[in-house]
């Protein structure tokens, strides 16, 4: 049962933990496309071996985030603005159908829930307490959608894109709050139109959020 604390899940894998912090830092700026990823450094830096930061590496070369040419270790893969917009537009496209589904099915209790979480993300100002908070709220609505297929892909969108959204992003917070208000009036309406389209704007403005966060470190140059 929830119990208003935010929880993450399961704990990560090592090789899931490696790929997270890859993906971090593409997202984030720190690694730009055709820049070598240093294995070693990525391993010491999370204290593990460099066994899962490989099989990551793997993971992320057959969802095209890196390039592993034979023999020659492992590169940023190029990455275009709409390559990074188009992977928030899936995302929420089929969080837009997952909250258009729980509009209609959705419960009193899991509403206040959803109340309680934009409270505390409105009274914290740390960055991975938001981000946990910000994934209990997302979780809440996916799991009221009660379609199993919905919450499958969306397991997948969401592991294969950027995380520490706040922490990289110093003024998302307001936007996204907005956007958090709008989807939870729209639910509490029972309006799948507006709950669908409130969503899908929410992750198209996180699209362009991180387009303009990438162009601002010279992620292009």
């Amino acid at each position: 049962m929830y119990d208003g604390a935010p929880r993450i899940g399961p704990a990560l894998s090592l090789k899931s933990t490696a790929a997270q912090e890859i993906r971090r830092r593409i997202f984030a700026g720190e690694l730009r496309p055709g820049d070598k990823i240093d294995q070693s450094e990525i391993a010491e830096s999370l204290d593990i071996s460099k066994l899962p930061v490989r099989e990551a590496l793997i993971a992320l070369d057959v969802e095209g985030v890196v390039d592993m040419p034979p023999r020659r270790g492992a590169y940023v893969a190029p990455m275009s603005r709409d390559d990074v917009r188009d992977h928030y537009w899936l995302l929420g496209v089929v969080s837009g159908l997952a909250a258009a589904r729980a509009a209609s099915r959705i419960s009193a209790a899991t509403l206040d829930r959803l109340d309680l979480i934009l409270r505390r993300m409105g009274e914290s100002g740390a960055s991975a307490e938001r981000e946990a908070l910000n994934f209990a709220f997302h979780r809440e609505i996916n799991r009221a959608s009660g379609s199993r297929r919905l919450i499958s892909e969306l397991k997948v969108l969401g592991s294969a894109g950027p995380h520490g959204f706040y922490e990289t992003h110093d003024d998302w917070s307001e936007t996204a709050d907005r956007d958090h208000r709008e989807i939870v009036a729209a639910l509490r309406a029972r309006s799948a139109p507006l709950a669908r389209q409130a969503t899908e704007e929410h992750f198209q403005h996180g699209g362009n959020r991180a387009v303009e966060m990438l162009e601002s470190r010279e992620f292009w140059q």
